[in-house]
């Protein structure tokens, strides 16, 4: 037998729901340093004889509802479908006699009647146990008619992992009481047709495999299966019961009966079919109601290599754009906690009196750092799930649920989590920061006097006596989860907290405008890595066993983090120390002056032109600077993510120098004449310091380059860049795509150019959606204002993120302007490429 590992709970990982066995949950609570509830006892003999009652119910429950199924789904649903309100309620009255009135209603109960370390009052049970049985969620047409479907088509071994899963909170904190029975498991997974072996219980070494089922939880302590086959007992009882409500016109011994021909499943229309796109919001809501999705490594591969995608556009656009790089300062300014009032009612003095609204060096360094550290963690967890997708692939044959998984797969998985809570916990510490010191919810808060004149770490406090709309509470109640990293996060897992926090954005206008834009954009990158964790629970039967495997190995994971983070840390202390002339770079990116004032909108003239070139020589000399320092002080980046990056021949756009139009010919042009070209049309390097060796710098900047201009070359000595640099996008930029006129619209405003259109337009945001779904791609909504494109043409294989606009879901000429450089460098694309298709 192998030997069984300890039972601990890591302090570390606060983020996925802990397990609902007895030895973790005890272990739970004394971390949370709370009295253990003294578990229910009882003998093998009373266990079994339990579950095969209840077995012997579902199974006759679970026939009838597929026979019933079978014949019937079709009906049912045009007849649920028909029914108002009031008449879905008596339907769901008849079979749930007690259903609670809300979504979550487990969730609910812990925020309003009882604590977290508080045994809940009985009433409270079935709010626990079938948290997704309510009204607010089952009376809209699509929940029922998805469970029955569910439910009456596969077996209920399939649900036994997300059974226990939906009770974990009730579990957790001990509502639910869960028969301790040492030295026995019971098998519910894996069992398809034979249901003498379901709710089997199996005393250790009874079985071969027993041992290991029972420390690696493939299967289910004895406490786990009761309560999983109550409530499928519970469950299934009241689909049929649902069935018959809605079929009272056919006598019920004759709903099975072959007098009904059995018919072929009907279609369920999907969101993506009714709405456009998909949505985390909802595939999250609807998840409890479906049968449980599979582990999808290329899923998760996806979100993050378009997020370290995004990661890089942002450090491209903070070079490339003055414009762009203010925005942000601007905004990283206004979130800053020195602009929080103390008890006295007084903001930090560094941010009094006339220099309020200057940006320091503080605001630019930690705009660099946090552009550069994102851009590291999101590259290495995309590198890394591409390495699981491979792995996957290659040990297909091997991956069985009665195997352990080979061990290299193994090890990249652990890896792998270990490094995506690292990165949960540093998106946590950012959400932290930046909400409560936004402009629309710093009043709830006081910053603490400072202890030394120059501290730069402060601590915040909730204010008291403040009043709060209901939603407002419960907005700052989800955050302050996330903010406090507490025992509430860690017994309700981010995932939980994310979804709620998400619904009550959608259904609460004003919860969305309490939430600035920088906010949001945080909510969204965080919402990506819980949709990753998140995927982890449906990796069965091996869900639970990682957690295990992970507590029992975090030293080594640990350690093993900190050597393949060492040359990110080089950079972050770089950026946050002051000496060596590091203050002297920074004071470049000051911004005061109209140093970077960037008239893009207006149509070009010799002032414009001059302040455009201008803005830019002042942010190249800046970047310039900062990479300088930033070699001199780290020794090594050629294993990080920013040298991989700012080493390619990424070319940066400049505006030429004015030349003055030709005077009209006489001789008229003809229609094989091109239309004008861009102006912005000088290319330069992306970083000239930067090359092949981590630490060889060049001496001198490369020849800038004119490629086109509204006249002649005005120095035709110059010397060309290399080809590369001049087509830095992976599409074919002389690619004619045809667009209906709607979204011909959309991209000739993103797509602007000053020299041929007179007026920069705006772009609302369901027309960019338009747009792009028309040239195929397939768009999925994220948590907060994150927006997942994915090509399905061919020849465009990357995945592209852009975020929706708020509070106003309208893209201003300079944010259009912005997405359409992302997607020129992405694809290839400009103003050119579109073209008006045939009707």
């Amino acid at each position: 037998m192998n030997p069984r590992p300890k039972r601990h709970v890591s302090p570390r990982r606060p983020h996925a729901a802990p397990s609902t066995s007895p030895r973790t949950l005890e272990a739970l609570w004394e971390r949370l340093g709370l009295q253990v509830p003294k578990p229910e006892c009882k003998s093998p003999d009373k266990v079994r004889q339990e579950a095969s009652s209840m077995v012997d119910k579902i199974f006759i429950n679970y026939e009838t509802l597929h026979g019933i199924l079978i014949r019937h789904e079709g009906t049912i649903r045009k007849r649920w479908t028909k029914r108002n309100r009031v008449q879905r309620l008596k339907v769901l009255l008849s079979a749930w006699p007690n259903m609670p009135l809300y979504h979550r209603p487990d969730f609910n109960a812990l925020q309003k009647d009882i604590s977290w370390d508080q045994k809940a009052s009985p009433k409270y049970r079935d709010s626990f146990m079938c948290p997704y049985i309510n009204r607010e969620d089952l009376l809209p047409t699509k929940a029922l008619l998805l469970l029955l479907n569910a439910r009456g088509r596969h077996p209920p071994s399939h649900f036994a992992t997300a059974d226990v899963q939906a009770m974990s909170l009730g579990v957790v904190t001990f509502v639910l009481s869960c028969t301790r029975l040492d030295d026995y498991i019971m098998i519910l997974s894996g069992i398809e047709d034979n249901t003498r072996d379901y709710g089997r219980l199996v005393a250790l070494g009874e079985h071969l495999d027993a041992d290991d089922w029972m420390c690696w939880q493939k299967q289910f302590s004895p406490g786990e299966g009761l309560l999983i086959l109550e409530a499928q007992e519970r469950l299934l009882t009241g689909l049929v019961q649902c069935c018959r409500q809605l079929l009272q016109d056919i006598p019920e011994s004759n709903l099975t009966s072959d007098e009904f021909p059995v018919l072929p499943e009907p279609d369920l229309k999907s969101e993506s079919e009714v709405s456009g796109f998909e949505s985390l919001g909802i595939m999250a809501a609807e998840a409890p109601y479906r049968l449980p999705i599979k582990f999808d490594l290329p899923s998760v591969h996806s979100l993050l290599s378009a997020k370290a995608s995004a990661t890089e556009d942002h450090i491209w656009a903070l070079r490339e754009d003055p414009d762009f790089f203010l925005t942000v300062l601007v905004e990283t300014n206004d979130h800053r906690v020195e602009f929080m009032k103390d008890p006295h009612g007084k903001v930090h003095p560094s941010v009094r009196g006339p220099l309020k609204h200057i940006i320091g060096s503080d605001v630019t360094s930690s705009v660099i750092a946090h552009a550069y550290i994102v851009l590291e963690i999101f590259s290495e967890l995309s590198r890394q799930a591409k390495d699981l997708v491979s792995l996957q692939a290659k040990y297909a044959a091997d991956i069985s649920p009665t195997k352990d998984l080979p061990k290299e797969f193994s090890d990249a998985l652990n890896r792998f989590r270990y490094h995506l809570d690292q990165a949960i916990s540093s998106e946590l510490r950012i959400l932290r920061i930046t909400s409560m010191a936004s402009p629309s919810l710093r009043r709830f808060f006081t910053r603490q006097p400072s202890l030394e004149p120059h501290q730069k770490a402060y601590v915040v406090k909730k204010k008291t006596g403040t009043k709060k709309t209901k939603v407002e509470g419960k907005l700052l109640y989800l955050l302050g989860i996330l903010w406090s990293d507490s025992q509430q996060l860690f017994i309700a897992g981010l995932p939980v907290i994310m979804d709620e926090l998400e619904r009550l954005i959608q259904s609460e206008k004003e919860a969305r405008e309490l939430l600035s834009p920088y906010v949001f954009s945080v909510i969204g990158d965080l919402s990506i890595l819980s949709q990753c964790l998140n995927q982890f629970a449906h990796f069965l039967p091996w869900a639970r066993t990682l957690d295990c495997i992970i507590a029992e190995e975090e030293d080594n994971l640990e350690e093993g983090y900190m050597k393949r983070t060492d040359a990110r840390a080089g950079i972050v202390k770089a950026l946050t120390n002051g000496r060596g002339g590091y203050d002297e770079a920074l004071s470049l990116g000051d911004p005061s002056g109209g140093r970077f004032a960037y008239p893009i909108e207006k149509r070009r003239t010799r002032e414009n032109v001059e302040a455009l070139r201008k803005a830019e020589s002042n942010l190249d000399s800046f970047w310039a600077a900062i990479d300088r320092i930033t070699i001199a002080k780290t020794e090594d980046l050629s294993s990080t993510a920013l040298h991989a990056l700012i080493s390619q021949p990424r070319p940066l756009q400049r505006t030429p120098e004015w030349v003055e139009a030709e005077k009209p010919s006489t001789v008229t042009r003809t229609t094989s004449e091109k239309p004008e070209p861009d102006v912005d049309t000088l290319i330069k390097p992306f970083s000239k310091f930067y090359s092949d060796t981590p630490t060889k710098k060049v001496d001198s900047v490369q020849a800038k380059v004119k490629v086109k201009t509204r006249g002649k070359e005005h120095d035709p000595t110059l010397a060309k860049e290399p080809e590369e640099l001049q087509q830095p996008a992976t599409a074919d930029s002389q690619l004619n795509l045809a667009v209906d006129a709607r979204a011909l619209k959309a991209f000739r405003t993103i797509f602007f150019n000053p020299s041929t259109t007179s007026n920069p337009g705006e772009v609302q945001w369901t027309e960019f959606l338009h747009a792009m779904t028309s040239l195929g791609f397939a768009v999925t909504k994220m948590y907060g204002s994150a927006w997942q494109f994915e090509p399905t043409r061919p020849g465009m294989e990357r995945n592209i993120q852009f975020h929706e606009p708020h509070p106003h879901s309208k893209l201003a000429f300079r944010v259009a302007r912005r997405y359409g450089r992302r997607l020129s460098r992405a694809y290839g694309w400009s103003g050119e490429t579109f073209v008006l298709a045939e009707n």
